[in-house]
């Protein structure tokens, strides 16, 4: 199912990733009493864009397996440093987080991992 409708997640997933990076949202949203929440939440965020891009690439591009995972992780991670430095150069409300870009590198990388990983341990009966 996934695979049919990757394009159609992955577009409009990361347009909405980028307008909620870059408006402004103090006072809107509902403080989390999580530690570190924001992290985490930049960490799945930007795993689950890495997800999407690698089943558009993979499915819908026809990429191999290796090559669709280094562009979607690939471009996750840039497309998280590129708005980190908007928030910075377009915003008066929002600032460049270091934390944020390697929380969302992070997720990117992980989500990478376990798509490399998957299919490759057998297990023997």
């Amino acid at each position: 199912m996934l695979k049919k409708v990757a394009q159609f997640l992955a577009i409009p997933y990361t347009i909405a990733l980028a307008t909620v990076s870059l408006i402004n949202l103090s006072g809107k949203l509902p403080d989390i009493e999580i530690d570190f929440g924001d992290k985490i939440f930049h960490f799945l965020a930007y795993g689950l864009l890495a997800l999407l891009w690698h089943t558009v690439f993979r499915f819908k591009i026809e990429q191999p397996k290796k090559k669709a995972i280094l562009n979607a992780v690939f471009l996750a991670i840039v497309f998280g440093i590129i708005l980190e430095v908007l928030q910075e150069t377009l915003t008066t409300y929002r600032s460049l987080d270091v934390y944020d870009a390697i929380a969302n590198s992070l997720g990117a990388l992980l989500t990478g991992s376990v798509l490399w990983g998957m299919g490759k341990k057998q297990v023997k009966n």
